[in-house]
């Protein structure tokens, strides 16, 4: 299928399903194509009633039906979503190359991966049932057995909206949870195609996943607050988790938070250059640099800086921002024109305590018009107790940051708030071993940046949140257990 056919295809009207059935309701605004400054369509943003609503619908599928007593059934049905969401995924990728800014390769790699992970998910649901039991004592028996926590409320961002919100919907289907899942309106057209995916998907009744947009901030508070939701499975920054934490706490809430990052490269004096540079600069660029585990750090022992610094420079510097869907750009524009200003105001600001040594910034030309687009910086500074190091930026920014030793390396790498990822390359086994052991962080990568498999779990450490998604744990996230015992009659 060509780009042009798909275009046809393509929503410009986005809406939000609710049980089943499709509203229009809310506030009517737009969505723009930060390639171009221009709107592409417009979509019904969701509010507090529509929010209730779903809530409601989940609640009483959750407690009137059967859904969480059929783990067979519930395979099935994540099978078939895999399947409705394969046969999409050109026109899916499209849309959200078009409004989150992403290049088509990486929005293609994301939608095609996420079918592996609802294929996961999917046998997970019949494989993974967490019970065991025992005779204790003679005539006493006791038995655990895992079910369904109730309803799940799921609350996604703009930079991976397909992925990130299927890695919680597909565990949470497969333990027989329903789910009402507020997704973010700069990705509004590639929400109702998600919805739309699910509402092919005929083996998943109606009630169990209610899908919605939101351009303000009524949905979330009110899943956050509602004593009817029984948990909360959040992707975003550590500012939002930290207040969904706090209200949380009212009803008790069950969180699953993955926030923030501030990933280490850790590049010691043995490592394979060739390596190092194609890391660093993937670790920079990919997503535009609006990834929760961007390389934004790179930590050079001393020996090698003068030698990799000129390599880096002369790497960022000839990359070459553009449109989304232009295969000869390097990386896209940001996810709108406010994020360019707040990073390249960043990087100004880092002149103050940092050297610049690749200033990079906002461009903005007949070409690439609408002010969203980034050209990468690198600033080297000498201290931790800075912005550029503590902050996570969301925008291609890193940090040149030179160490003496192991020791040295471990203490830089661990002195932000963060722990989400870190990554260390070297030619010593050992070392690597030794350095990755030491790291505050829930992935380590070595000779290697951001490598993930739906096989193996994926969480934070510190302030990068709590709670596992991926993996055999996946399904446990939204499950409670339950202990059954039993005394033989005498």
């Amino acid at each position: 299928m060509t780009t042009d056919s798909i275009s046809a295809t393509t929503q410009s009207v986005g809406r939000n399903l609710i049980a089943g059935r499709w509203s229009d309701a809310g506030e009517r605004l737009e969505t723009i194509n930060p390639s171009t400054g221009q709107s592409i369509g417009t979509y019904a943003s969701a509010g507090t009633a529509e929010a209730h609503a779903a809530i409601n619908s989940a609640r009483k599928t959750f407690d009137e039906t059967d859904w969480s007593r059929d783990p067979r059934r519930r395979s099935r049905a994540i099978n078939e979503l895999a399947d409705n969401l394969e046969r999409r995924v050109d026109q899916i990728a499209l849309s959200l190359s078009r409004e989150n800014g992403k290049r088509i390769g990486e929005t293609q790699w994301e939608v095609s991966t996420t079918v592996d992970w609802l294929r996961y998910a999917a046998a997970s649901s019949i494989i993974l049932d967490g019970g065991r039991s025992s005779e204790v004592a003679p005539g006493v028996y006791f038995q655990t057995g895992r079910e369904a926590m109730g309803v799940i409320g799921i609350i996604t961002p703009w930079n991976s909206p397909v992925i990130l919100s299927m890695r919680s919907i597909g565990p949470a289907l497969a333990a027989g949870c329903t789910m009402v899942v507020k997704m973010p309106g700069q990705t509004a057209l590639t929400n109702t195609l998600v919805a739309e995916v699910i509402a092919e998907t005929t083996s998943i009744p109606e009630g169990v996943v209610s899908i919605l947009t939101e351009g303000g901030n009524a949905v979330a508070p009110a899943l956050v607050d509602s004593p009817d939701v029984d948990m909360i499975s959040y992707t975003g920054s550590t500012h939002v988790g930290r207040a969904i934490a706090k209200a949380g706490a009212d009803t008790l809430k069950r969180l699953s938070l993955e926030l923030g990052g501030k990933t280490p490269l850790i590049v010691f004096d043995d490592a394979d250059l060739d390596v190092v540079m194609q890391n660093i600069v993937a670790a920079c660029t990919l997503m535009n640099g609006q990834f929760c585990l961007t390389g934004s750090r790179l930590l050079v022992q001393r020996s090698l800086a003068d030698k990799l610094r000129p390599m880096v420079i002369e790497a960022l510097s000839s990359l070459r921002v553009g449109p989304s869907e232009d295969p000869t750009s390097d990386l896209g524009p940001l996810i709108d024109a406010a994020s360019a200003r707040r990073v390249d105001g960043i990087v100004a600001d880092a002149a103050s305590y940092g050297t610049i040594l690749v200033r990079g910034g906002v461009v903005d030309d007949d070409e690439r018009p609408g002010g969203a687009y980034y050209q990468p910086s690198l600033v080297e500074v000498d201290r931790l107790d800075v912005p550029l190091v503590q902050d996570e930026l969301f925008g291609p920014v890193q940090t040149f940051e030179i160490f003496d030793d192991e020791a040295d390396a471990v203490r830089m790498a661990n002195g932000t708030a963060f722990g989400l990822g870190a990554a260390v390359f070297t030619t010593n086994e050992w070392r690597a071993r030794r350095v990755t052991r030491n790291m505050r962080a829930g992935f380590v990568w070595t000779n290697c940046w951001g490598v993930i498999h739906e096989a193996f779990e994926e969480g934070g450490l510190k302030q990068s949140g709590y709670g596992l998604l991926c993996g055999p744990t996946a399904i446990t996230e939204f499950q409670d257990t339950k202990l059954y015992a039993q005394v033989a009659p005498q």
